[in-house]
């Protein structure tokens, strides 16, 4: 290993039985010891097929992580994101050696610190003080470097007034605090966090993303960070994996990273056909879009209904659920028309000056008589904008320019 490489993963996979305890039956574990005798490879891990949750395969044997590679440096703070069941919890299992790879090695120095769930490693009959020494005692730790840390750890977890009642009576929030505090202050080489910090409140997130920042880039220590929350990833790190099926699907820059993730997400939920009473499709002509070009879309409406459409409400999300923009039109008040079947209602925007990524846009419909949404469609459509040189410079922008973009005119006054 190089000298700054201080993690790393080699070939790693992870092969699972469904359905059944353990490796299987005995007659699955004699084939593999009289394998094993001969020199050959293990027959069942030719046979296992791709992890994913939403298919029925053909095999009892699914691999949760196959041909893991990757490297982590000192000092670096990794991310790993990916869908429930991508094998993120998996191989952060197996990088803390709670359960062991099927095929591959990983590479460590130093100490490794695991957060992989609510309350890991404490003992529900112990005070937090003991449990702070127990964590302290399986790191590693003497007795007297806890000692002289205590007081801070016990400082950060903000539990002072319940350190010396039994783990068992705390809070899943307090539970997290304390065992975060225990595994940031005892300064491991390597700290490994599942999305535990997400039981925590807001202040105690912010706290602990500081801390995070503060062990790896003031005192070099390597953390690895899983998380669903696409915001913290990206504050706390500069480089991470996708996970996907069990496999390394994409790795690099974060914002790349997070762009792809999110816009498959977004392109598997566009899959899904909208149920409405009024609507029979809504479409996005010349999707995808160019920055600053003309966006149109359009309502097709099923009729053969009663109820009279007064007003249409559209509202346009990015890939992190925030809201963009939203626009509206109000029909007449004296509208005492239904719509037809195959009657549309068309919206344009001469000059879409939004960012590249994936949207999605909602629809709202109602009436005046009395004012009430009739029917709220939610993912109604999803449309990509894509980057063109839109202020003529030669320049294309990215994500970290905003949400939106405006053409302006600058001038040099000079006296």
């Amino acid at each position: 290993m190089m000298d700054n490489i201080i993690l790393k993963a080699e070939n790693v996979s992870k092969q699972y039985r469904l359905g059944l305890v353990g490796t299987g039956t005995i007659t699955h574990d004699l084939n593999r010891w009289w394998h094993r005798i001969r020199g050959k490879e293990d027959p069942y891990l030719i046979v296992g097929e791709i992890n994913d949750r939403s298919s029925k395969g053909n095999s009892n044997y699914v691999w949760a992580l196959k041909d893991i590679n990757f490297e982590v440096k000192q000092g670096e703070v990794l991310g790993i994101i990916g869908k429930n069941g991508a094998g993120k919890s998996t191989l952060l299992k197996i990088l803390s050696r709670v359960t062991s790879p099927s095929t591959g090695q990983i590479k460590t120095k130093g100490r490794i610190a695991s957060l992989l769930e609510v309350g890991t490693g404490f003992h529900g009959e112990m005070t937090g003080r003991e449990n702070i020494y127990l964590n302290g005692a399986i790191l590693g730790m003497t007795k007297k470097e806890i000692h002289s840390k205590i007081d801070q750890i016990i400082d950060f977890s903000g539990c002072e007034r319940y350190i010396d009642t039994p783990v068992k009576r705390y809070s899943s929030g307090m539970t997290v605090r304390l065992a975060f505090a225990v595994a940031a202050f005892l300064e491991p080489e390597i700290l490994v966090i599942d999305e535990v910090l997400a039981v925590g409140d807001a202040e105690f997130q912010k706290k602990a993303i500081g801390k995070m920042q503060e062990i790896s880039r003031g005192k070099g220590r390597t953390v690895l960070f899983v998380s669903h929350n696409m915001a913290s990833i990206r504050n706390l790190c500069d480089r991470t994996i996708m996970l996907k099926n069990g496999t390394v699907h994409m790795t690099g820059n974060t914002d790349a990273v997070i762009q792809e993730y999110l816009s498959e997400s977004m392109k598997t939920r566009s899959d899904n056909v909208f149920k409405s009473k009024f609507v029979e499709k809504v479409e996005v002509q010349n999707n995808p879009i160019e920055i600053g070009k003309e966006f149109m879309l359009k309502i097709i409406f099923k009729g053969n209904y009663k109820e009279k459409i007064n007003y249409c409400f559209l509202g346009v999300e990015n890939e992190d659920q925030r809201r963009v923009f939203s626009i509206g039109t109000h029909l007449d008040n004296n509208f005492d028309k239904s719509f037809s079947h195959g009657d549309s209602l068309t919206c344009t925007i001469n000059s879409l000056n939004i960012v590249k990524g994936c949207y999605k846009a909602f629809i709202a419909i109602g009436t005046n008589m009395p004012r009430k949404n009739l029917e709220v469609i939610y993912d109604a459509v999803f449309f990509d904008v894509i980057d063109n040189n839109y202020f003529n410079n030669g320049l294309s922008l990215n994500r970290k320019q905003g949400d939106v973009v405006f053409n302006s005119n600058w001038a040099l006054n000079e006296e």
